[in-house]
């Protein structure tokens, strides 16, 4: 195996395979959890609007694939500064059979100023989550912008519970970016480094995983990179990883992160 090979079958390992689109169906989230299970090996896990939540889990479990997590989106993608609602639609999908929550901090409201919205907001949906479910905090960093408000709002993300730290909803100009990522990941290891970090957004090519995983690598150490700790959110990265690793790509694909 060539050490390109090494790395996508890696990489295929750590992927959050993603479809959030407006015109997501039944049979493209199907679909999904089809490709989820692909000839490299399984993904860590599918992340698909709230409303197929329940199908996804029903579709993996049906392939055998009950070791692949369903992920579901809340707060999304506004990131709206509503503590009540976000806790609400989290916990809905926490009832819904949710195995991981990425939620939008309210990242308009710290640009504003109010950081306690944020640190509230996490937190709500911290307990709505429990400890069972893993809770992913979007910053948007894109919209962020700033360096010192990207820190502020991961060391906050963190403090107020999260178990991930992710850069972007994939539904603006600007999503996952290596500067974001150093911030982020220099966060983590300021508190401790437990907490694991998602790039997400623009994520297509061998090439851009590459850029994460040894990012994630330099900062943290090799051992620190699994999927405990590093995800790769991205919706057509699978099929460059399939090509690098001689495989036919993956049935299904489409665009949408």
């Amino acid at each position: 195996m060539t050490a390109d090979q090494t790395l996508a079958q890696q990489a295929v390992a750590l992927l959050d395979l993603t479809s959030l689109n407006a015109d997501d169906d039944e049979a493209r989230i199907i679909a999904l959890c089809q490709r989820a299970l692909s000839p490299a090996g399984t993904v860590a896990a599918v992340c698909v609007y709230p409303a197929f939540v329940a199908l996804a889990r029903r579709t993996l479990d049906e392939l055998g694939g009950a070791a692949v997590r369903v992920a579901t989106v809340t707060n999304f993608p506004a990131g709206a500064a509503d503590v009540e609602a976000a806790a609400a639609q989290t916990a809905a999908a926490v009832a819904a059979g949710a195995d991981e929550v990425d939620v939008v901090y309210p990242y308009r409201a710290l640009l504003a100023g109010d950081a306690a919205v944020g640190r509230a907001l996490v937190a709500a949906c911290r307990a709505a989550c429990g400890s069972r479910v893993l809770l992913k905090v979007i910053l948007e960093t894109g919209e962020l912008q700033d360096p010192a408000l990207i820190r502020q709002a991961s060391l906050d993300a963190i403090d107020a519970g999260a178990d991930f730290i992710k850069t972007s909803t994939g539904k603006v100009a600007v999503n996952a970016t290596a500067e974001a990522a150093r911030i982020m990941l220099a966060a983590i290891v300021e508190r401790g480094a437990q907490v694991g970090f998602k790039p997400a957004g623009g994520i297509r090519t061998l090439a851009d995983a590459r850029l994460y995983i040894d990012l994630a690598g330099e900062i943290l150490g090799a051992d620190w990179v699994t999927p405990a700790h590093l995800r790769l959110g991205a919706s057509s990265l699978l099929d460059d990883l399939l090509a690098t690793l001689g495989q036919a790509a993956a049935a299904g694909h489409h665009s949408g992160y």
